[in-house]
């Protein structure tokens, strides 16, 4: 007789049971995390804190981990015998999602093996500018709660780095000051300038919200900090606009930044220059020129590195009755693939009064940092110039 359809129906569901059940080597599949992103708010629905910390990974650095409670931490990748680095954005206009974190977090991940946390406080951020200062302590507040929890786990406070950008280097650093300044490591990028520049001490970053406080400036001509505010400040290409990039875009962050020196400064202002394509770095020199003969007028000489892709000028002057002018020149290239030196004694601004004497020195030049004289390399013969004429030198150093 045919088997009548229920009996059919639950022989099915039989064989898709036997089917499914695991058999003896079969091993549980890891439950993989779940993802959350960043909030988007918009001006109806921005002020309100709403703060989120999402936590990044080495093995799936595009998955943020939601950590709300302390069991959230225990239950994610989390690594408390790791240092932690914080990053906290800082104002956004229309309450988007910062368009630089997730290549931020990537790089950072690659650089250092770390627990990596992203500050989501979008929300806080978004409308009017001063609405998001406001927010400034209380956000400040409930980033130190959250960090007590790292702390309840094991983390210690020198193993935190806080990554702050425009208002979220001020958090940074009113959050290390409520730690007394023991927390390890607070990075500035383009702290912010409205509302900051006449703040006090308490209100703004400081070098005494940290073990060692840094701050990189890309935007004072805008919306950037003029003063210093770290241990060590770095001003890229003077601190204003960075060649290569739009107009009010900050750059990012050298994850092997930092300075040694015991003891720590108060104050120290570095100035560096990049290039407009990547990866941005190049190499400083200092270039001296001494005359063998003083003069009664200021010398200005132009001098210029010649590679076979690049040439790099800097322009130095010689006060009067001086014998040496000196500055930095930034190149693309390491010196020793520099094939020309190349030297061009400036017009005096008396145009009808042309200067056609000939002045004769002496050039040399050494790589930064200058630790000692053995890296110094001058010119086998003296430099001959005459105003807006060219002179070119062979140059030729070995790589080491």
């Amino acid at each position: 007789m045919p088997r009548s359809p229920c009996k059919r129906s639950f022989w099915l569901w039989g064989v898709l049971l036997w089917l499914s059940m695991p058999s003896a080597g079969d091993v549980p599949a890891t439950p993989q995390p779940k993802c959350t992103d960043f909030q988007n708010a918009n001006l109806l629905r921005g002020t309100n804190l709403k703060v989120q910390y999402l936590l990044f990974v080495p093995s799936d650095p595009s998955c943020g981990q939601l950590l709300e409670e302390s069991s959230d931490i225990q239950n994610s990748g989390f690594n408390a015998t790791l240092r932690t680095k914080l990053i906290i954005h800082g104002f956004r206009a229309l309450g988007t999602k910062p368009s630089w974190i997730d290549g931020f977090i990537r790089a950072l991940l690659r650089a250092a093996d770390a627990n990596v946390i992203a500050v989501d406080w979008v929300y806080g951020s978004t409308g009017v500018y001063y609405s998001a200062v406001d927010n400034v302590v209380k956000l400040s507040l409930e980033i130190s709660r959250f960090l007590n929890k790292l702390l309840e786990l094991g983390v210690s406070e020198s193993s935190i780095h806080i990554i702050g950008v425009s208002l979220g280097a001020h958090v940074g650093g009113m959050v290390g000051q409520f730690y007394k300044g023991q927390l390890g490591r607070i990075t500035g990028l383009d702290p912010a300038g409205p509302e900051y520049t006449r703040a006090s001490l308490e209100e703004r970053l400081d070098p005494g919200d940290a073990l060692f406080v840094e701050a990189i400036h890309t935007d004072t001509d805008n919306l950037g900090i003029r003063i210093p505010v770290g241990h060590v400040d770095y001003f890229v290409n003077g601190g204003q606009d960075q060649p290569g990039c739009p107009l009010f875009i900050h750059a990012g962050l050298v994850e092997q930044g930092g300075v040694k020196i015991e003891p720590l400064p108060k104050e120290v202002r570095v100035y560096l220059r990049t290039t407009s394509k990547a990866p941005y770095c190049v190499h400083h020199s200092v270039v001296e020129f001494y005359l063998q003969n003083p003069r009664k007028k200021d010398t200005s000489i132009e001098i210029s590195f010649v590679s076979s892709n690049a040439t790099s000028s800097v322009k130095i002057t010689i006060a009067r009755q001086q014998l040496q002018g000196k500055g930095i020149i930034a190149h693309p290239n390491p010196p020793c693939q520099i094939n020309q030196v190349k030297f061009k004694l400036q017009a005096s601004s008396q145009v009808w009064r042309r200067d056609t004497t000939t002045i004769v020195g002496k050039f040399c030049t050494a790589p930064l940092p200058v630790n000692d004289n053995k890296n110094t390399v001058c010119l086998p013969e003296p430099v001959n110039l005459q105003e807006s004429k060219s002179v070119v030198h062979d140059w030729k150093i070995s790589c080491v």
